[in-house]
């Protein structure tokens, strides 16, 4: 008998490459191979087909879902939900007996996630995120999913394919975005707090012009395991709260604050514990108001703001100015990094891209190369310009704007980081006017596109550096709220909380 053991026939992972798509790749990418070198890379990927094969036939381990959950049901009346369930976690923890909003791009399992776009309809997660495990673990009641805007690719709230989300003062504005909904929800006292995403400012913009708390996190401190990404180094997560001290304790849930007594599956970065911040001052803090950022701001919200921030001196802060004129810079930084960025892991990449440590959700990645494969029409325009523009520039520069805008972002963090060496924390407007006017049938294209990112001047240079950047409202203009946004060193977050809760304590007395 022979000792060789057939090997049962097996669906393949893969199909096999052929000589023609070797030569065909090789015309046109101009490798100019010879017959031999073409022979000799047949049959090394011949080998190579086998890893992959091994690779398709491992079973990852599969999340666990703690908490039961039923998927709930497809919200009808409130433009600010997507899908409503009800997620009941642990009986005690610093959330106990408070009610959350999730944000529509973040993973939760068995409940629909759309990500306001007609691509993903009828997509449903099979895990929870890293931040939904932890808020039920600390007692967070989850009672569903709130609109975003499509693919998150708006800094207003009419994108979404499930329409627009009105703001909470005036119907007639937008909410701003892309975390809309969660802002209107926390507005409205439907939820007590929420979950939001932020790449250029979208949980600072909504929250600035709902008049909520909205923090964008220091860059790594929240894990952003579960959540579709946009770009990988300008992806945070953050709280969506009316008060600070909510803010403070949802932040110390999410970036996992362990105090030994409750292991988690995933590791926390050390951290002191937010929710005691009642129990600091800022006597002695020196406030540095950043002149750059107050410019091409409308005249009332700059005056309302440095109105805001001077009270803090009643607090016993020093509050001065401060100039940084690259901060002007920050916005073009930003734009390559985007483009390009979101272009490649979004599209190219199928949501997921390459080159990140961390978990990549295979049936979120799945779902996405479908959808741009049988319908890429229906990507929004917002998306649709930055497929043509970063095609173009890959063709013809070879991606090299990319890269010097990384380059520079190093150089924008130790300006920022100089700063703040002298300065505990900076301050200016979060955005340059009250809210927009949502667009109607009479704007044009133009227009409508230019309400969808004409607003980012002051938010987005903090995701390209990662510092701690949060918005609380500083008062209203014509009835609308006015945001004040605070930023602090790197992994401080805590003193832009402190300061943040000084100022809401002198402003509500």
């Amino acid at each position: 008998m022979s000792d060789i053991t057939t090997e049962l026939q097996k669906s393949a992972a893969i199909v096999r490459i052929s000589e023609e798509d070797i030569r065909s790749i090789s015309e046109e990418m101009r490798l100019k191979l010879t017959p031999e070198e073409t022979s000799a890379i047949y049959e090394w990927c011949g080998e190579t087909c086998r890893s992959y094969q091994r690779v398709y036939e491992l079973i990852p381990p599969t999340p666990l879902v703690r908490y039961p959950r039923t998927p709930g049901y497809r919200e009808q009346e409130d433009d600010s939900w997507y899908y409503r369930c009800d997620i009941k976690g642990a009986e005690e923890g610093l959330l106990a007996g408070k009610t959350v909003a999730i944000k529509d791009n973040v993973s939760v399992a068995g409940v629909p996630m759309m990500n306001g776009s007609k691509l993903l309809e009828g997509f449903v997660p099979d895990r929870d995120a890293t931040v939904v495990t932890r808020i039920l673990n600390a007692g967070g009641r989850i009672l569903g999913k709130a609109v975003c805007e499509d693919l998150c690719c708006s800094a207003s709230s009419f994108t979404s394919a499930s329409g627009p989300v009105k703001n909470p003062y005036d119907p007639t504005r937008s909410t701003g975005g892309s975390s809309s909904g969660s802002a209107s929800l926390v507005a409205r006292k439907v939820v007590d707090v929420a979950i939001g995403g932020d790449q250029g400012g979208s949980i600072r913009i909504p929250a600035s012009w709902c008049g909520i708390v909205g923090l964008k996190p220091t860059y790594g401190l929240v894990p952003y395991t579960g959540v579709m990404p946009v770009e990988k180094t300008l992806d945070h997560v953050g709280p969506m709260t009316r008060t600070v001290e909510d803010c403070a304790s949802l932040l110390e849930v999410i970036a996992g604050y362990d105090d030994g007594n409750d292991p988690r599956q995933f590791p926390a970065l050390p951290h002191p514990p937010y929710s005691n911040l009642v129990n600091y001052g800022i006597k002695g803090k020196k406030i540095g108001l950043l002149k750059e950022g107050f410019k091409d701001m409308d005249e009332e919200v700059a005056r309302v703001v440095r109105q805001a921030a001077l009270t803090l001196e009643e607090a016993g802060a020093e509050v001065s100015d401060v100039s940084l004129p690259i901060h002007n810079d920050g916005k073009a930084i930003w734009s390559p990094i985007t483009f390009e960025g979101t272009y490649q892991m979004m599209v190219k990449g199928n949501g997921h891209g390459y080159g990140w440590k961390g978990t990549y959700d295979l049936q979120l990645q799945e779902a996405l190369a479908k959808a741009y494969n049988l319908r890429p029409f229906d990507c929004p325009m917002t998306l649709k310009i930055a497929m043509i523009f970063s095609e173009y520039i890959q063709r013809n520069y070879q991606s090299k704007f990319y890269s010097k805008a990384q380059n520079l972002v190093q150089h924008l963090t130790k300006e920022y980081n100089r700063i703040l060496k002298d300065y505990d924390v900076m301050v200016m407007p979060t955005l340059p006017s009250i809210a927009y006017k949502l667009p109607t049938s009479n704007n044009t294209l133009r227009e409508t596109l230019k309400l969808a990112q004409g607003m980012v001047k002051n938010t987005k240079p903090f995701n390209l550096t990662g510092h701690p950047a949060l918005t609380i409202n500083a008062g209203f203009i014509e009835g609308l709220p006015c945001g004040m946004m605070i930023v602090g060193r790197m992994f401080d977050d805590l003193t832009v909380l402190q300061v943040a809760r000084a100022f809401e304590k002198l402003r509500d007395c």
